[in-house]
C-alpha cells in the first residue's frame, strides 16, 4: 500500500476535461478507466479503458478488480438517466430500489448510494481534488481584481442564491446580472443553464464591451465531496463569455479548476475573472 492506502486507481469518466485533467496529472502511475457509455466524451483510447454502462455496477466492480485496482475517483459530469432504458447487470438491478428511493430525496442522495456501493465492494474513494493537486483552492482573483469590485452585488446575490439551491439539493449553480436571477441549475447542468443565459435578450445579460453579471458555483450543504465538486474549465469561461457575463465566482476550497492555463488565457482573452471567495 502507499501512504495514501491504495495502491492502483479506477478512474469513472464522465463527461468533460476533468478525467484527461487526472490522467495526465497521474502519469506514470498506474490509472484504469471505466468510459461512462453515453456520458464520457474524450479519448481515452491511450490508457488502460472498458467502456460500461452506469447500470452495469457489477461488470464495473469485477472490471476494477481484475484491473488490481484498490481506489476509485468518479470524475466528470454524469446526468440522471432513464432506468428504463439503461442496460443493468444483477448488481445495478439490485441497487435500483435503493436508488430510486435516494432520487426522490435529490440527486446528492444517489450519489451517496453509489459510493456506498463502491466501498462495501472494498474500494477507497478518491477525491478528484487531492488527484490533481488541488486538495484546497485558495481565495484570490485570477484576472482583473478591479473587476471583482464593480460587480460586488452580484457576486454577493449569486452566491446566497446558490447556497439556497443547493439547501433545497436543487443544483450547484447561479447566474444573477444587475440583481436579477437570470437562471438557478437544475438537471441540465450549468452548459444548459448558460446556454438558456445565452438565448436571454442583451439588455439583461450584458454583451463583449459592456459584460453584466455573474455565474457563482458552490457545494451544496449536503455534498458528496468526493464526486461532484463544482468544477471550471476553458469550456466554462467561454460559455460565460457568449452569455455576456463579466466572472465567475466560487468557494474556497469548494471547486476545481481545469487547465488553470487555459482558463487563465481565456480570460485574459474575454476580460472576465474569476473570484475564490471565503463564505459563511
Amino acid at each position: 500500500m502507499t501512504e495514501a492506502g491504495w495502491t492502483k486507481l479506477g478512474l469513472l469518466a464522465g463527461g468533460g476535461d476533468l478525467p484527461l485533467e487526472i490522467l495526465k496529472a497521474q502519469a506514470g502511475k498506474p490509472v484504469f478507466v471505466i468510459a461512462l457509455r453515453g456520458f464520457a466524451d474524450r479519448d481515452y483510447s491511450h490508457a488502460d479503458t472498458v467502456s460500461k454502462s452506469v447500470g452495469e455496477i457489477g461488470g464495473m466492480i469485477k472490471a476494477l478488480r481484475a484491473a488490481g485496482c484498490d481506489a476509485v475517483c468518479f470524475a466528470g459530469y454524469v446526468t440522471r438517466p432513464d432506468i428504463k432504458s439503461l442496460k443493468m447487470d444483477a448488481r445495478g438491478l439490485i441497487m435500483v430500489p435503493r436508488a430510486l428511493a435516494a432520487g426522490r430525496k435529490g440527486d446528492d442522495a444517489v450519489i451517496r448510494v453509489v459510493v456506498d456501493e463502491f466501498e462495501r465492494a472494498g474500494f477507497a474513494v478518491v477525491g478528484a481534488d487531492s488527484l490533481i493537486g488541488q486538495g484546497g483552492l485558495p481565495a484570490g482573483v485570477i484576472g482583473d481584481p478591479g473587476l471583482v469590485e464593480a460587480h460586488r452585488d452580484d457576486v454577493t446575490k449569486a452566491m446566497s442564491v446558490a447556497a439556497e439551491i443547493g439547501r433545497l439539493d436543487i443544483g450547484q449553480g447561479a447566474v444573477v446580472a444587475g440583481g436579477i436571477v437570470l437562471a438557478v441549475e437544475a438537471q441540465e447542468g450549468t452548459n444548459g443553464m448558460l446556454e438558456r443565459v445565452a438565448g436571454l435578450p442583451d439588455v439583461l445579460r450584458g454583451r463583449p464591451g459592456d459584460r453584466m453579471g455573474v455565474l457563482a458555483k458552490r457545494p451544496k450543504p449536503i455534498q458528496e465531496r468526493r464526486v461532484d465538486l463544482p468544477t471550471i474549465g476553458v469550456d466554462t469561461v467561454e460559455r460565460c463569455a457568449r452569455a455576456g457575463l463579466a466572472g465567475i465566482v466560487l468557494e474556497v476550497d469548494g471547486a476545481l479548476i481545469v487547465d488553470r492555463d487555459g482558463v487563465e488565457a481565456a480570460l485574459a482573452e474575454h476580460d472576465l475573472f474569476v473570484l475564490v471567495e471565503a463564505v459563511r
